[in-house]
């Protein structure tokens, strides 16, 4: 929260408008002075009178002080800059009900219809819940109907009254399910817009093309020009007059067009002036292929200064240090990239990060015969990024299957959100490396995860992705999904020529939990191909034609006289004629003229096949075609692995995915408040425990009841406390490790007595003297039942994670934790108690009876609540829970608070670095 009159820097963002630009948002101050009169002489007399409902040609002094002077907090204004330009001013001011404010906004003339109006409201908005503001109101005249549909369109319950002539509306701002969707479709389509804007540019100008050969350059000059660019390309080199046949232009500001798409590729040192000079000249976005940002702490302030500039002039930056765009439709053909040849046309998009990777994954989809819909190489990834991708993936119906290689992870929160809704209409595989938000690769300035490990991969599991490890396994994947129908369940058929081959094949799919409905392994492929074909087309029919067969692996060793041409073409037919998923295995393979990997036999359907096939069009654009072809694997265990992750995801995709519920009797207000006054005793970077009473009043807000007990001194207090406590009572020692520990006297159960008590005290005292002297405490005895551990923390990179798991050895020795990234939805909640491999003892486990676990699902959807709304909660350790047979005791808790940062993905728009 900003302090009075204090300059809240973290609330300034880069932000996409409708259209694709981007803009600057931040607070008003004193110095916008000129630039607001400016921007209020340069409005309509119309605009002028919606505004203050008169009209008025230049404001006063006084109205510029106070219009420009405000507090952060009782009175906030925004404004959204283009360069030096104020294009749109939004505030609030409080009414004498703190919890209301007024809003109002101004949009230029020139920049309406660009959703600036929107985009100010839901950063006004936040900015008050921060503040403690929980409504807005306003009044309007009845004509304004751009403002009037600004609020309407909102996703909020706007109530409305006419009075005197003037429209009065006043509104709850707190996020809802509604606006949250309303939000989420606008982010989305702004920012898929953009990525649309880069991968098909009306013309292109390179700078620093050359004619020297070999050179960046000249190369990218070559590929444009050779990809058969439907666009303007324009070479631009103030030492060249002539390059590639067409004239070359000393600067950017001298192409006689607008240029959509600047590619620089000059030195490192030249990449800011030439930036500058692009937005001077109206370029929409540039593509920077120049490297040498990564050189440093000095390279990365320069990076990010290019990212700041281009932002703020309505640019967006793919780069530095990018390989390039690829856009393979035929209408567009943009081969913007270092790739010497513009790859095979098909359903594969492409992200990813430094040029190395990208080289890596753009030679492996050309040896596999692996058609793509686009590439984005983002290099050091400062701007563009998976995110980006992906909002433009959603909607484009060329792109079937989406590939991410993630060496950083920028905004994990809002990628698990975008990666959700694509992943329920595409797969999306994403590979990473190990130390992936552990550690960033040079160039790139991102948070670094302090989570426990797994928890990356468990928010990727959340989202529904394909998580394979290296850019070959992503290969293997994309080549199933994009080339065969999804399979629609684990039923797997393998034939072979081979019993030792088709068994250890089987062995692998049991352990990857694919189900073997048929096994043949004796088909004789040696008599010649018109014999054999024609018996290997008929098993592999026959094995497709059970209904509880899903897929089938055909998996091969060398026959004399068949070619793998003529096996996967026969395959391929089998499989168009099923209309279910085959994949081959040539193995043993020593002829290197004959292909045992990628996707043989492609066909390309007839002309009322593929009408059929098309992915349904999006804005008027054309469908690709849907290929056909074989997926061909030389390594058996490759194959049904990449099977085997296509069959869970086609079950996560068909799976009910949950909704999130608002646990009953959740006091949301009153915990703000709790959590604000606590907050003015964090000092810095100290983290502040909560005591007892202070824990269990947080908890109780959020409807999660903490165990009563009572700290003692002497046996009389003991006493005096079960009294209060009610028998028969616990008495244990306070000591962190070793309250859990009834094996070495911290614990003592089932005390009923007076005597009993004062007896069990001295004996745990004795009991305990060889570690030290610890406090003892007094607590009511719970119903015996399972112990549980809930931990949450606040991650610097994913905001909150929520861990579950047994306690005991299970947790402390065997680390068999269970981790989410909430917001979670019940079927979310459902897998986390799930997962750990020790949650078998929930269910009735060596004649023990099954426990209350839907008790204890609800303890943890309110936990996740509990720290998705309080960023300020560094850790909560809820240690044990007990699960019975009939509901759920919560016997301790620690919380502490600490100053966070802000997260990465909030109910407000903002690009991140």
């Amino acid at each position: 929260m900003a302090e009075q009159g204090q300059y809240p820097e973290y609330w300034e963002a880069d932000v996409v408008l409708r259209d694709g630009g981007t803009g600057h948002l931040r607070p008003v101050s004193p110095a916008d002075t000129e630039a607001l009169q400016a921007f209020h002489m340069r409005q309509s007399q119309s605009s002028i009178y919606l505004r203050f409902f008169t009209y008025k040609a230049k404001l006063s002094s006084r109205e510029l002080k106070r219009f420009t002077n405000v507090d952060y907090r009782d009175r906030v204004a925004f404004v959204i800059t283009l360069g030096s330009e104020i294009v749109g001013i939004g505030r609030y001011d409080r009414l004498d009900d703190p919890t209301e404010a007024e809003v109002a906004f101004n949009i230029s003339d020139d920049h309406q219809g660009r959703g600036i109006g929107s985009i100010l409201l839901e950063h006004l908005a936040a900015a008050a819940r921060e503040n403690g503001i929980r409504r807005f109101s306003a009044e309007v005249l009845p004509e304004n109907r751009k403002m009037l549909s600004v609020f309407a369109d909102a996703g909020y319950e706007v109530r409305r009254a006419f009075d005197d002539g003037v429209i009065a509306l006043d509104f709850d701002i707190d996020p809802t399910d509604k606006s949250r969707a309303v939000m989420e479709s606008r982010e989305h389509r702004a920012e898929a817009r953009s990525v649309a804007d880069l991968l098909a540019p009306s013309s292109i100008a390179v700078i620093g093309a050359s004619r020297e050969w070999g050179s960046i350059g000249y190369q990218l000059m070559e590929h444009i020009v050779e990809g058969g660019f439907t666009g303007s390309v324009y070479a631009v080199n103030p030492e060249a007059f002539e390059l590639a046949g067409m004239v070359s232009y000393g600067r950017i500001s001298e192409v006689p067009k607008p240029v959509s798409l600047a590619v620089i590729a000059v030195p490192y040192e030249q990449v800011l002036e030439v930036a500058d000079e692009c937005a001077a000249a109206g370029v929409k976005h540039l593509l920077v292929v120049s490297a040498g940002f990564a050189d440093g702490e000095a390279g990365l302030a320069r990076q990010r200064t290019l990212v700041r500039q281009a932002r703020a002039n309505g640019m967006r930056v793919v780069g530095p240090a990018s390989l390039g765009l690829i856009n393979t439709r035929p209408d567009i053909s943009l081969n913007a990239s270092m790739a010497p040849v513009m790859p095979r046309r098909g359903g594969l998009g492409l992200f990813s990060q430094s040029a190395a990777i990208g080289v890596l994954l753009y030679a492996a989809a050309q040896r596999r015969q692996l058609g793509l819909s686009s590439t984005i190489s983002a290099g050091n990834r400062a701007d563009v990024s998976g995110n980006d991708a992906m909002q433009y993936w959603e909607d484009d119906a060329d792109t079937r299957v989406v590939g991410l290689y993630l060496e950083s992870v920028g905004n994990p929160r809002k990628f698990s959100r975008i990666a959700r809704r694509l992943a329920s209409i595409k797969p999306v595989i994403v590979a990473k490396s190990d130390v992936t938000g552990l550690q960033l690769p040079p160039g790139h300035s991102v948070r670094i995860t302090q989570a426990p490990q797994g928890a990356l991969d468990a928010m990727l599991r959340q989202s529904g992705v394909i998580r394979v490890d290296t850019n070959e396994q992503l290969m293997d994947v994309a080549q199933i999904a994009c080339s065969q129908p999804l399979p629609r369940g684990k039923g797997l058929a393998i034939l072979s020529n081979s019993a030792a081959l088709g068994r250890v094949l089987a062995d692998a799919a049991g352990t990857l939990d694919l189900e073997i409905v048929h096994l043949r392994t004796d088909l004789t492929l040696d008599s010649g191909m018109s014999v054999a074909l024609p018996v290997l087309r008929e098993a592999v029919a026959k094995a497709l034609a059970d209904e509880a067969v899903h897929s089938a692996v055909v998996t091969l060793l060398p026959s004399p006289g068949l070619t793998n041409d003529h096996i996967a073409q026969t395959l391929l037919d089998s499989a168009d004629e099923a209309g279910k998923p085959v994949v081959a295995v040539f193995t043993g393979i020593m002829d290197p003229a004959q292909q045992a990997e990628g996707v043989l036999a492609v066909r390309t359907p007839n002309a009322s096949e593929a009408q059929q096939a098309q992915v349904p069009e999006a804005e008027g654009e054309p469908a690709a075609e849907r290929p056909s072809g074989l997926p061909c694997f030389s390594s058996p265990g490759a194959a049904v692995s990449a099977l085997a992750s296509v069959v869970r995801y086609t079950e996560w995709a068909g799976r009910e995915h949950g909704h999130f519920t608002m646990p009953a009797g959740v006091d949301t207000d009153a915990a703000h408040a709790f959590v604000s006054a606590q907050m003015a005793r964090v000092a810095n970077t100290e983290l502040l425990r909560l005591g007892p009473g202070e824990t269990a009043e947080l908890l109780g807000y959020y409807g999660i009841k903490l165990l009563p007990s009572l700290p003692f001194r002497t046996e009389d207090e003991a006493v005096e406390a079960a009294d209060q406590l009610g028998w028969p009572v616990v008495v244990k020692t306070m000591d962190e490790t070793l309250r859990h520990r009834l094996d070495l006297g911290g614990v003592r159960l089932n005390i009923a007595s007076e005597q009993s008590l004062r007896s069990n005290i001295s004996e745990m005292r004795s009991a305990l003297e060889p570690y030290g002297r610890f406090e003892l405490e007094v607590q009511s005895m719970a119903p015996s039942g399972q112990g549980c551990v809930l931990r949450a923390i606040e991650d610097p990179l994913l905001g909150p994670v929520l861990s579950f798991g047994i306690a005991g050895d299970a947790v402390n020795l065997l680390d068999d934790w269970a981790h989410g990234i909430p917001p979670l939805t019940d079927v979310d909640i459902a897998d986390l108690v799930r997962a750990p491999r020790a949650s078998r003892r929930l269910f009735g486990y060596q004649g023990l009876p099954r426990v209350d676990v839907a008790a204890l699902e609800d303890v943890v959807a309110r936990l996740a609540l509990l720290k998705d709304e309080h960023p300020e909660i560094a850790l909560v350790d809820i240690n044990p829970v007990l699960v019975s047979v009939q509901g759920v005791t919560v016997l301790s808790a620690d919380i502490r608070l600490g100053n966070p940062q802000q997260r990465t993905d909030s109910a407000r728009r903002a690009l991140r670095d």
